[in-house]
């Protein structure tokens, strides 16, 4: 797929064909959630699952305009308890997808990370943001923005697989995966090109299958053909990856806000690694970003074949 709109007519497709994906939303009282899942409502990309205060979500649709007569919505208006019951419907099987609603981050993971009603799988979870810039010739992913603060390099393992298999979902057979770091040569002083190395170590002994793995790569010679043929980087990475891994929290985060504000990128993102998707957008973000979320997630649970 080359770009946001090919993957929300992707979802409308997948709609027409085996019926709308269902998202429980967590707590659904916010004015933004609102909107961005009653655009998904009208594009006929989901069926959304209201869990929370019931008397609050109807007031905020009717300033909205969004007509709620034949949605379902749950009355909850305890925001841990709300959480539990939005997650309870995707780990039972009455709904595929999860979306943060007004509440913090760390309560609905809680919820996902239960043993009993959660959706935990024994991997990391991890954020996986997409992007599309008129600067670069198709959609990449831009890995961990938002969950994981110091990965170790078995970690980075772990964000790779959720990001290559996001990846494949969005039709990238055999995605490229720059380990991204300040410079290209290993540097003792420098863990992100040790764990560079340690990463492609574990491709050459088949830890990890499906992908390509290059790195350390400075982050111009991984989307830049130019600049890597400047630099002499032949890679079949160089100036085309798919996925770019960052070393820590601090530089995803700089790199996705930097796209997003500077570059005016069209992004989305959500939460990978658990048995299904889970859209947590933020306040910050465009309805734009927020739909295409909403999409992105409706995609990779298409993939998962749920």
């Amino acid at each position: 797929m080359k770009n946001f709109e090919e993957i929300i007519k992707y979802a409308q497709d997948c709609s027409r064909i085996s019926g709308p994906k269902k998202i429980a939303v967590a707590f659904a009282q916010d004015d933004d959630v609102l909107k961005a899942i009653k655009a998904a409502v009208n594009e006929g990309i989901c069926e959304p699952i209201l869990v929370g205060d019931k008397e609050k979500i109807l007031d905020i649709s009717g300033d909205i305009d969004f007509d709620l007569s034949n949605i379902e919505i749950i009355d909850d208006k305890d925001g841990s308890s709300a959480c539990r019951r939005a997650v309870s419907l995707v780990s039972s099987g009455h709904a595929q997808i999860v979306m943060k609603g007004l509440i913090d981050t760390s309560i609905i993971l809680k919820a996902v990370l239960d043993k009993e009603i959660g959706l935990r799988t024994g991997n990391i979870l991890s954020h996986a943001a997409v992007f599309s810039v008129d600067t670069y010739h198709k959609l990449f992913i831009v890995t961990d923005a938002a969950m994981s603060i110091a990965p170790d390099a078995d970690e980075k393992r772990q964000i790779v697989e959720n990001a290559v298999e996001l990846s494949r979902a969005l039709g990238v057979e055999i995605p490229k995966v720059a380990v991204i770091c300040a410079k290209e040569k290993i540097n003792p002083k420098m863990q992100a090109t040790l764990d560079a190395a340690e990463l492609m170590h574990m491709q050459t002994d088949g830890k990890m299958k499906g992908c390509i793995v290059e790195g350390p790569y400075a982050l111009d010679n991984a989307i830049s053909k130019e600049a890597s043929e400047l630099k002499g980087i032949k890679g079949k990475v160089a100036g085309d990856a798919d996925i770019l891994l960052m070393p820590n929290i601090e530089a995803g985060n700089v790199l996705y806000k930097a796209l997003t504000y500077l570059a005016n990128a069209d992004n989305a993102g959500i939460i990978l690694g658990a048995k299904a998707p889970i859209v947590l957008t933020s306040r910050a973000d465009s309805d734009k970003a927020k739909l295409n979320s909403i999409a992105l997630s409706i995609l990779a649970s298409h993939f998962k074949g749920e």
